[in-house]
């Protein structure tokens, strides 16, 4: 069994992969959030977070989101059989430029959390997952960690990555509102899909991931 790791977004968990499903012979695990050092940066606790994936055997990696620039950090370490992204970039260059912008104002260190939270929960009214998916993620942004998301909004905005991955799968909507599509380049584009297209989109996204790891065991 061949065993595919996991990473979700920001403010994010393991329930928003609930649509996920991997072919035959592959094992989901997911790599849930440890809590960040002091001043750390988003590749040491890709690192760090490296430490649950079995690495005498070969694996593959799935990102969503910040979840994908971190994969993008272990796979230039680790070397997986495969590195899918999710609505995600894998360089910072790719990060939209008002991101360099929020940096620059210390945004992350002064902007409520709860202020983040609310206008996360309150973005839900406006897009296109079912009520019971809406729900799900209202709840999970209220359960996460203030602390984390304080240090992710300032990891990101501080990542450095100029080095593209070898070989990767990248699945990006052309209505991510996070990450704009314009400002990277992915190797699939699912038209009129926002950035939870791994719930919206969920089908698509599976014959994708399957397609990516019937190329990993030819």
């Amino acid at each position: 069994m061949k065993k595919v790791y996991f990473i979700s977004g920001l403010a994010a968990d393991r329930r928003v992969f609930k649509h996920i499903r991997l072919p035959e012979g592959y094992e989901a695990v997911h790599l849930d959030w440890i809590d960040p050092e002091r001043g750390e940066s988003l590749a040491c606790y890709a690192m760090r977070l490296a430490g649950s994936i079995e690495r005498d055997q070969p694996f593959i990696l799935v990102g969503l989101s910040m979840g994908g620039m971190i994969a993008t950090e272990i796979a230039r370490e680790l070397k997986p059989s495969a590195l899918i992204l999710l609505s995600s970039v894998p360089l910072s260059g790719h990060l939209p430029g008002y991101f360099r912008v929020a940096a620059a104002l210390r945004l992350h260190k002064i902007v409520p959390i709860k202020l983040v939270k609310a206008s996360a929960k309150m973005k839900r009214l406006f897009t296109v997952e079912t009520s019971e998916d809406k729900k799900m993620l209202r709840q999970i942004i209220q359960e996460s960690d203030d602390r984390f998301i304080r240090w992710a909004m300032g990891a990101i905005l501080k990542w450095r990555n100029t080095e593209l991955p070898a070989v990767y799968t990248h699945i990006h909507g052309t209505r991510d509102e996070v990450l704009p599509v314009r400002y990277t380049q992915p190797t699939h584009i699912i038209q009129k899909a926002g950035h939870l297209l791994v719930m919206t989109n969920a089908r698509e996204v599976n014959r994708i991931i399957a397609e990516a790891l019937q190329k990993v065991a030819v």
